[in-house]
């Protein structure tokens, strides 16, 4: 990584001039490359975008009740979309990663790519509060938010209902395996609901697969 070209990246991309370089260097250092990584400004920056988006739906959705905003805040907020922001200002390139993560494709794992988005939020809040990084926010999250017609409802929960409406009994979900290193694990998930079928999918945490597994499930019976 060149330093000077990161530099420029983010006040070109982010639209922010770093005030201290190095905290923003963390924002990028994955555990495995060393002491000083992402974790502790992931986890800042993650409530200050759970923030700024719930702000933004309560005004964009002044009639949704709770139930609706929620669903559409947890999807704007997913791990998914959030890796989904990384790859679109391109921050894969910029990650700092040990060997065996690089080996390891971490470079492409969800999880990783939205935890550093979410660390460079962090970054930014710090240095220049929260309108600085809503404003980062608003431009990379507005192609999400307004392609969302309507609230969208998780797969579990529609799997759920399906089952309920059609006197079945409710999913059941099963770990097949999980497989990769601690930094970037996989989890394969069954769901099942007895009489109907089955479907597995696989997902960087137990929850993502869970979902997958249903999404995959509910095509099916579709």
């Amino acid at each position: 990584m060149s330093n000077d070209a990161f530099i420029r990246w983010v006040e070109q991309t982010l639209g922010h001039k770093p005030k201290d370089p190095a905290l923003f260097f963390r924002a990028m250092t994955h555990p495995s490359h060393g002491n000083s990584d992402y974790q502790r400004l992931e986890f800042l920056g993650d409530r200050v975008l759970g923030l700024v988006i719930a702000h933004w739906l309560y005004q964009l959705f002044p009639n949704e009740p709770e139930g609706k905003l929620s669903r559409r805040l947890n999807s704007l907020v997913s791990g998914a979309s959030c890796a989904g922001v990384a790859r679109v200002v391109g921050l894969p390139q910029w990650l700092r990663l040990g060997k065996q993560a690089r080996d390891d494709g971490a470079a492409a794992s969800d999880n990783v790519l939205g935890d550093v988005m979410e660390a460079l939020i962090g970054a930014i809040f710090l240095e220049s509060g929260v309108d600085a990084a809503g404003k980062v926010i608003h431009k990379y999250w507005a192609s999400l938010v307004t392609e969302q017609e309507s609230a969208p409802k998780h797969p579990k929960s529609a799997l759920q209902e399906w089952a309920a409406a059609h006197n079945r009994r409710p999913p059941v979900y099963e770990i097949v395996s999980r497989t990769g290193p601690q930094h970037n694990p996989c989890f394969t998930i069954l769901v099942s609901i007895a009489g109907v079928g089955q479907a597995s999918a696989e997902g960087s945490s137990k929850q993502e697969a869970q979902t997958a597994a249903a999404q995959a499930l509910l095509t099916e019976l579709s």
